[in-house]
């Protein structure tokens, strides 16, 4: 379905994301796309703009990995290891779909991170992820 909506025409990502203190944080891409069955969902992002930092920047060209498909770049498996599913590197840079928690576990690989935020590893109260420009309206 994303592979579908990113291609049709250029689409924005924008990532919203809150602490628990209160602080708020996005971050948009100008351009985002996800590939298709055959090249594993590979992530194109570029054209950050925003105030969390650009933590999808290392997770460019990244090939979707789940418990059960370990397309990372790590030795590890990150999937499992982070226990979420997404377009990982080497697992650190950005996991908005870790575990929820209303506690700074920083050492934890469980929770929720987005690493170039207070250029910290951390964990968001909300991660809302609002592809603005989706053509499934029109």
């Amino acid at each position: 379905m994303l592979h579908m909506l990113t291609s049709l025409k250029p689409q924005e990502l924008r990532v919203d994301m809150e602490r628990f203190n209160g602080e708020k944080a996005y971050a948009v891409y100008s351009n985002f796309s996800v590939g298709d069955e055959a090249s594993k969902y590979q992530l194109q992002v570029n054209g950050y703009s925003g105030t969390a930092g650009g933590g999808l920047n290392y997770n460019t060209n990244m090939k979707f990995s789940t418990r059960d498909q370990d397309n990372d770049e790590c030795d590890c498996d990150c999937a499992n290891e982070r226990r979420s599913a997404w377009w990982f590197d080497y697992c650190a840079f950005a996991n908005p779909n870790g575990l929820y928690t209303d506690s700074e576990k920083t050492g934890s690989t469980y929770y929720i991170v987005w690493s170039k935020w207070k250029k910290l590893v951390h964990v968001s109260k909300n991660d809302a992820v609002d592809d603005s420009s989706s053509s499934l309206t029109s």
